[in-house]
């Protein structure tokens, strides 16, 4: 009888085993992020930068920044209607897996595999970056295949002049103040945030690499809203009047009531998203990177510090694009990051240069140090090919020295 009873012990004990064994294999990485004392993170992006398109560049950038003590990158995955991944989601619903130009140049390598391979490698985190949100180019195929899922006008025109080669420049909260100059544009188009398949396809996309990749978390931006402008396709408009007795939305735009209906919906696909990502990955953070509030929501519809209060985001770091020293400064004061920052880490995002743009180092050493001084979670830049790259004033082992001594705990910068 004992002997029966230990065969049926050591039996269930075996069996116990290789049902833990098969979850290992089959469940997605429950890592945790890791602890950062301060953010120190760069975005990684296809527009006017080749690190994405070649195997060397990923391990380049990746060893140079871990050597300089960062700690964090965003990789875009979602940018211009294409993943930067391969993606089954994207191939169904686009019909194509990945960028145009990896499949060429990359021989169909998974970049965002290799970027997770080598930054755990080196510890930094990997916050993958949807950074065209519901924005998409007219031609694209997306576009082109799902006509249905685009917002307009009042005038029905769809067409917008869509940032490429800039980062998102609001207005600054003083307008006498000094700012960047207006970026450069090209036509593109938005979908309807708050149709189902759109919702859908973004919400799958998300799911997808949190699920795919032993990543520390995901980020949406600024292009995670719609400009106000658009919402009066027919669909929005029915919607409309569905939950007001007929009634058609206002026609001014920035309508109180108006912006606020929307603004609600996207908060309520923002918990979505939320509960999505929770229940593939429990410790998989989820980012925002939006400009400062006052712009974001009359401009956007993005009422991020809501997100925040309803516990939706757990780290954000605001686009402070500013060349101004007193432009910048007031918008570390804005109310709304300094309520944010009382219950989730805030980091700054600040702007190292473009193509028409370039940002001598000096501001650059200098921001960062206001944001210190202000006791922020840190910093991100945007973006990786302007850190030290062809488009910088100095020279590249100059601008290194320097976030090397902005990032060495044996030498603060002063």
């Amino acid at each position: 009888m004992l002997k029966r009873l230990n065969r049926w012990l050591m039996l269930l004990l075996c069996l116990g085993i290789a049902i833990a064994l098969t979850c290992a294999q089959t469940s997605p990485s429950l890592s945790v992020a890791p602890k950062v004392t301060e953010i120190r993170g760069v975005w990684l992006t296809n527009v006017s930068s080749a690190v994405l398109y070649t195997p060397w560049g990923i391990n380049r950038a990746i060893n140079q920044l871990a050597r300089l003590k960062f700690n964090t990158v965003y990789p875009v995955v979602w940018n211009r209607g294409a993943t930067f991944y391969p993606s089954a989601v994207a191939k169904k619903v686009i019909g194509r897996d990945r960028d145009l130009w990896l499949q060429v140049l990359r021989l169909r390598q998974d970049s965002l595999a290799e970027i997770v391979k080598q930054s755990h490698r080196q510890g930094l985190r990997v916050i993958p970056w949807f950074e065209y949100g519901f924005m998409a180019p007219a031609s694209s195929a997306l576009v082109k295949r799902h006509p249905d899922w685009l917002t307009s006008r009042r005038d029905r025109s769809k067409v917008f002049q869509a940032e490429e080669n800039e980062p998102t420049l609001p207005k600054a909260s003083n307008p006498k103040l000094k700012q960047v100059d207006p970026p450069i544009v090209n036509k593109g188009v938005w979908l309807n945030p708050f149709h189902p398949q759109v919702q859908q396809f973004i919400r799958d996309l998300i799911v997808e690499v949190v699920t795919k990749y032993d990543v520390d978390g995901i980020q949406l931006d600024d292009h995670f809203g719609l400009p106000n402008e658009f919402s009066y396709d027919a669909f929005t408009i029915d919607l409309y009047k569905q939950e007001h007795q007929g009634k058609s939305p206002p026609s001014n735009p920035v309508d109180a009531e108006w912006l606020r209906w929307r603004a609600d919906k996207l908060t309520k696909f923002m918990q979505q998203i939320y509960l999505a990502v929770k229940a593939v990955k429990p410790n998989c953070l989820v980012t925002l990177s939006p400009n400062p509030q006052y712009y974001a929501y009359r401009a956007t519809l993005q009422d991020w510090r809501r997100w925040v209060e309803l516990g939706l985001i757990e780290e954000l770091v605001c686009q402070v694009y500013r060349t101004s020293r007193q432009t910048f400064i007031a918008e570390l004061q804005q109310s709304s990051l300094l309520v944010a920052r009382q219950k989730i880490p805030v980091g700054i995002g600040i702007l190292t240069g473009s193509l028409s743009h370039p940002v001598a180092i000096e501001q650059i050493k200098s921001q960062v140090q206001l944001v210190r001084d202000r006791g922020y979670s840190g910093v991100s830049f945007f973006y990786w090919e302007s850190l030290w790259g062809y488009i910088a004033p100095e020279s590249p082992q100059e601008r290194r020295d320097v976030f090397q001594a902005l990032f060495s705990p044996s030498k603060p910068s002063k």
